[in-house]
């Protein structure tokens, strides 16, 4: 195909020839000039109509840039590409070449290979354009073996010592996982530049073999940012971060800039491990380079402060930001309920509601877990509906796991329930999380069935998480036997070493059980070092059965372990008031003083109208407190007249017992249980959240406010639920 020259309307025609005219009066059609503008598929079909106009479809140069458009352009369409090259009278070896290419940027390699098998069919012989996208082609099938013919026709057309052929081979046995046949391309050609060193070691990179990539890196003679970016995020992939920064504290002695994809890896790696200098020293360097303007690198920036804690400058960064993207938005939220701010990260996805956003599946992954921290189970439900009505064949299996793990968090079990046997496709996440909420909510024997089911069928094989739900559900129901089968099923039968978490709930499970000196040896024939929350369970279990002595021991361990926290101390020191060793208390409340320790403060949330309210101890702030406190006094009323006597035995301070009671009656369950009274219609169900375990007044209360008013009331405290009924609770007063 080529054309002839005729004149219409001061523009040429071109007509149907054996050769193209010359270049110099192609290049002037204005068509050409609009091509290299347009946008939009829709625009480009009104040029392309304006090329078939003046002939310029009679001609190879202008045919493909109309191929280079569809096939190649972020803006164009392949379908269209094609149509457009069937109707080309004799394509030639460029036209072909950007064929080629479409289908290997595209998901049609086998269609890209027909193509190739079409022109040599033709008798256009390829050049070294043609087979680095070609075995970009192969690179996507199966395996290799066609890889493998085309790097015969590579040889055959003596093109490989072309430098981009090279690397592309490289690429395409190392992306199969043949590394032999990747390093032996290497090996055996003189072109070893900084690329296909680059080529080999991200291959090695991607099969895991660091050390072999790492000798690569450092055999390179000059090494470009390509190279340093490979290894930098080749460490990142696979979680060595420490190694990470540190190559890239190398990369900035050898005194080699930094790009785009350099910072993005970089930031990512201070992100995971909490390296906020370094952090600050890319945000300045960014700046100085006028690169803040670049939104991956600001969202990256904002996920780095949030997860480093830094929430006030990945705030700024965020609402400095002009044009936001949906990452923007996720890695704020996803910043907040990573550092516990679960209350901000429901503020900003409200803000983000407000401005219109349409949210995805990693919104919900940030979200959901705030609701579930929080016990908000309206807002819950919000999403769990949104997400069926939007996603409801979303393939996210871990969203549907989240969101049966805040249907337990919040309390409705039985909506957890729901979407667990319901879901079709079930992981080993989405086991584990109904396994621990049966537990939670003190279902032990739901617990251990599902257990018991899930590995006996086979379905899947229990992991350590699964059995610290296992083992959590027989702590909660005091089943000693079953959980010392269980811990040993675990070692013998699953071949998993036991953690600390393990250890815990067996320790935890002997020690409430009063079995002191079974608990001891189990902490003696831990192969790991006890950890704070072994020794706390121990002194707990001390509390409950007046162990003095060990008490004393367990303290000692905890006081050297964490030492700056006030909750051994406190404990310790009830334990003295109970045996009656005033003078030990007061050394007690002496030391706290002295090293400026305070009681982590008790708080209780409850939600209300899809609004999270907090109250503290004795708490005045609310704007409905002075309704909160008549509904308190007539609860305490309530009670009296029913024979509940306030347990003053819990509140050990020098005060009198009038004041103790007061102490009591302001507790801040009470608080959110009166709040929650007077602001939902009788026989409503309450939920509440406490961050402390709830305290034996309180519940020995509860129990007579379910009764007394008529009121299911669930309750998660640190550890369980309690679900109070008709003046009984769920855990059997075993907790």
């Amino acid at each position: 195909m080529a054309s002839v020259i005729a004149s219409s309307s001061n523009l040429l025609h071109f007509l149907p020839s054996s050769t193209d005219p010359p270049y110099e009066l192609l290049k002037e059609n204005p068509s050409l000039s609009l091509l290299s503008k347009c946008k939009s598929i829709k625009t480009f079909k009104q040029i392309h109509s304006h090329f078939i106009k003046f002939g310029l479809h009679n001609t190879q140069f202008a045919v493909s840039k109309l191929i280079d458009f569809c096939a190649v352009s972020p803006y164009g369409n392949l379908p269209y590409a094609v149509s457009i090259f069937d109707s080309i009278h004799n394509p030639n070896h460029v036209i072909y070449n950007m064929m080629i290419r479409g289908y290997s940027v595209g998901s049609a390699p086998k269609s890209a290979l027909r193509c190739y098998v079409k022109m040599l069919f033709f008798g256009l012989e390829p050049n070294s354009y043609t087979f680095p996208f070609l075995l970009k082609s192969c690179a996507k099938l199966p395996t290799a073996q066609t890889g493998k013919q085309v790097h015969g026709h590579v040889f055959k057309f003596g093109l490989d010592s072309d430098v981009y052929v090279h690397t592309s081979l490289i690429n395409m046995y190392a992306h199969h996982g043949d590394l032999d046949d990747a390093r032996m391309v290497f090996d055996k050609s003189p072109l070893r530049d900084a690329v296909s060193f680059t080529a080999l070691i991200t291959g090695y990179l991607s099969r895991g073999y660091v050390d072999r990539a790492r000798e690569l890196f450092d055999e390179i003679p000059v090494r470009d940012v390509v190279s340093w970016n490979a290894m930098i995020s080749g460490y990142a992939q696979i979680g060595k971060f420490d190694e990470a920064l540190s190559l890239f504290r190398e990369m900035r002695n050898a005194e080699v800039a930094p790009d785009v994809s350099t910072l993005l890896s970089v930031l990512s790696a201070c992100a995971r491990v909490g390296e906020i200098e370094t952090g600050d020293w890319i945000k300045l360097w960014i700046e100085e380079n006028r690169l803040d303007s670049n939104l991956q690198l600001v969202n990256a920036m904002i996920d780095m402060y949030a997860k480093c804690g830094n929430l006030h400058t990945a705030r700024k960064l965020f609402d400095g930001t002009k044009e936001k993207d949906i990452v923007s938005w996720n890695v704020m939220i996803g910043g907040y309920t990573h550092m516990s701010e679960y209350k901000k990260a429901l503020e900003m996805f409200r803000l983000l509601q407000l401005n219109k956003v349409e949210p995805n599946d990693v919104t919900f992954l940030n979200i959901i877990p705030a609701c579930a921290q929080l016990g908000a189970l309206d807002l819950g439900k919000w999403m769990h509906t949104y997400i069926e009505k939007h996603y409801h064949d979303f393939p996210n299996e871990t969203l549907w796991t989240s969101i049966i793990n805040m249907y337990a968090k919040c309390g409705n079990i039985e909506a957890a329930k729901q979407i667990f046997y319901g879901t079709k496709t079930k992981s080993l996440a989405s086991w584990n999380a109904m396994i621990s909420g049966l537990a939670m909510h003190g279902d032990a024997s739901k617990a251990i069935e599902l257990f018991s089911k899930m590995a006996k069928e086979g379905l899947f094989k229990p992991d350590e998480i699964t059995f610290v739900s296992v083992l959590s559900a027989c702590c909660h129901a005091g089943l000693v036997d079953l959980g010392r089968q269980i811990f040993k099923s675990m070692v013998q039968d699953y071949n998993i070493s036991p953690q600390l978490q393990h250890y815990g709930c067996m320790i935890d499970l002997l020690g409430r059980a009063g079995l002191f000196e079974e608990a001891m040896e189990l902490v003696e024939r831990m192969e790991i070092e006890p950890d704070g929350a072994i020794w706390g369970s121990i002194l707990c279990a001390c509390r409950i059965h007046k162990n003095l002595e060990l008490s004393e021991f367990a303290a000692e361990k905890l006081f050297k372990i964490e030492p700056n926290n006030p909750g051994s101390y406190i404990l310790l020191s009830n334990i003295y008031a109970r045996a009656g060793k005033w003078d030990e208390v007061a050394r007690i409340r002496t030391l706290l003083k002295d090293k400026g320790m305070k009681k982590v403060p008790g708080s209780t949330s409850i939600e209300v109208d899809g609004t999270v309210h907090e109250f503290l101890v004795s708490d005045r702030t609310h704007l409905r407190s002075e309704e909160i406190y008549m509904m308190l006094d007539e609860i305490d009323t309530v009670l009296e007249k029913a024979g509940h006597v306030p347990d003053t035995s819990e509140v050990y301070y020098d005060v009198d017992e009038e004041l103790k009671e007061g102490v009591l009656c302001e507790h801040s369950e009470k608080l959110a249980i009166a709040f929650g009274l007077i602001s939902t219609k009788p026989g409503t169900t309450l939920r509440i959240v406490k961050n402390l375990r709830v305290c034996g007044n309180c519940h020995t209360a509860t129990k007579l406010i379910s009764k007394v008013y008529g009121r299911e009331i669930i309750a998660r405290d640190r550890s369980r639920f309690h679900r109070f009924k008709d003046g009984s609770c769920s855990c059997m007063d075993y907790w």
